[in-house]
């Protein structure tokens, strides 16, 4: 049963990668026919430019839930470098749990901006908006609930550094 969940989660992620890497690539290939487009023919689509900011609004909520998913989000974690240990892990685990309320709070009002839009009818490329929008409340309720599991799971290793990013 536990590999099957350990299976079920790595496929989970890399449809989550691989679901980023098609949308920067659309988007990469959207921008990039606007500006050819634009350059060479004067011309342009007219519905690319919202889709392409409603594409950077979902590209950014994802990368944000993987960087949840890896352990490589920005964390407040200053007292951390101070202290080892236990207490250590005690902050590491408040901070997680702080930043876990945060993002389940901007999950409430993310749903409360889609509730707003649901009825106005308004499009954002021929795209219902409060279908746009979605991705905010669902976005930061799967980071709400991957810091929350993260809470009560081992750090990854105690031996890397607290204030500097990890580089390839």
């Amino acid at each position: 049963m536990r590999q099957r969940a350990r299976s079920l989660l790595r496929w989970l992620d890399r449809v989550e990668t691989g679901l980023i890497a098609l949308l920067v690539l659309a988007m990469v290939l959207l921008a990039g026919a606007q500006i050819l487009l634009r350059n060479l023919f004067d011309t342009g689509l007219e519905w690319a430019d919202p889709l392409l900011r409603a594409m950077v609004l979902w590209a950014a909520m994802l990368g944000a839930l993987a960087a949840v998913r890896d352990d490589k989000h920005i964390g407040l974690d200053i007292l951390a470098h101070f202290v080892h240990g236990r207490v250590r892990r005690v902050i590491h685990a408040l901070t997680l749990a702080f930043s876990a309320g945060m993002a389940g709070l901007m999950a409430w009002h993310g749903y409360a901006l889609v509730l707003l839009d649901y009825g106005s009818g308004a499009r954002i490329a021929g795209i219902p908006t409060w279908l746009v929008e979605l991705i905010v409340p669902v976005g930061f309720g799967l980071i709400a609930l991957r810091l929350l599991v993260h809470v009560f799971l081992p750090p990854r290793n105690e031996d890397m550094p607290v204030l500097a990013p990890e580089l390839p």
